[in-house]
């Protein structure tokens, strides 16, 4: 009876917190209940409603006020030093090269999708590991990031003329996203709208915003857009560090590497093995629509088992630290 009281009311908060992040949340909404089950990752819903309440309030906003936060004074005033860091990359390829498609890199479950814009990626840190590969070719970049405590990740984040992120979130409310310009078009035509909010990114300015309000990339210049781009840690309560500390080990299995040198999380080891398969039910899909469809249900129904299982797994944990 007490297991049944306990699975009914993660049921019925779950329940609600996809209702509440559906239907009530920012400005700008999912087109429809199908499109949010396709795109808005609702499974995570449930700890995420939990992060939004235990916030403090100056981040209750698709946009804050990066001068609230002194730590992120290091990045502003060496933002040339971390430029010229991140240029050297570009210049020598490094940036085409590590992403290229076969490469470890380039099976990164969090930006998968990014690839096929043009996005360009080369992390720094993320979750607890510090690359080594940045380490080597980034140094004075890692140093100054490895003081700033709140930095959860960070990666230098490319993007070519002429191109777009279509409109999309990021499922996992932990941390706030902050932007650094480095070398941008600095025009209007260049820009990132969050919630309905257009922001345009210039050489040392940066931004901070919640990633879990819907937002979408354009870039209609000629030019290309090189930015530092972080996971800055969300301010939240006792109770939310709790939260926080469940999920940062979860976002430890998305460690991406960007060269032999790096680690490998669980999840990017997993896509490399799969994508594979993945190419060969695109083969399917024009072969025979009737058994991909039905091979894309399965895996997908077991992604969604998977996860759902390490959520409860947390919420649980939550439950026996909290009571």
């Amino acid at each position: 009876m007490q297991l049944a009281a306990i699975l009914l009311v993660i049921a019925t908060f779950s329940m609600c917190s996809m209702y509440y992040i559906y239907t009530h949340r920012g400005n700008i909404r999912y087109n429809s209940w199908s499109e949010y089950f396709r795109k808005g990752w609702p499974i995570f819903a449930p700890l995420n409603c939990l992060l939004y309440l235990f916030s403090c309030r100056k981040v209750r906003h698709p946009i804050i006020d990066t001068l609230q936060y002194k730590e992120l004074d290091a990045l502003r005033e060496n933002w040339e030093i971390i430029r010229d860091e991140a240029l050297a990359l570009q210049q020598k390829g490094e940036l085409e090269n590590i992403n290229k498609q076969g490469s470890d890199a380039y099976y990164d479950v969090g930006f998968r999708t990014f690839h096929k814009y043009g996005w360009r990626k080369f992390y720094l840190k993320w979750y607890g590991y510090t690359h080594t590969s940045a380490q080597n070719m980034c140094p004075k970049t890692t140093e100054i990031l490895s003081k700033i405590k709140n930095i959860n990740g960070a990666m230098f984040a490319f993007m070519p003329p002429n191109s777009e992120l279509t409109r999309h979130l990021d499922p996992v409310a932990c941390s706030l996203r902050y932007h650094l310009g480095l070398e941008t078009p600095n025009t209007q035509s260049c820009f990132i709208n969050i919630d309905g909010q257009q922001y345009s990114w210039q050489d040392g300015k940066d931004l901070l915003f919640d990633e879990t309000y819907l937002h979408f990339v354009k870039n209609n210049t000629d030019q290309s857009r090189l930015i530092l781009m972080c996971d800055f840690d969300r301010p939240v309560n006792p109770l939310g560090k709790m939260i926080n500390f469940c999920y940062k080990i979860l976002m430890k299995a998305s460690i991406v590497p960007n060269t032999s040198d790096d680690k490998s999380g669980l999840a990017n080891k997993i896509f490399k093995t799969v994508a594979p398969l993945l190419a060969q039910s695109k083969t399917l899909k024009q072969t025979n629509r009737k058994a991909y469809k039905r091979l894309k249900y399965t895996v997908n129904s077991l992604l969604l088992l998977i996860l759902a299982g390490a959520i409860i797994g947390i919420i649980q944990l939550i439950s026996w630290l909290l009571f």
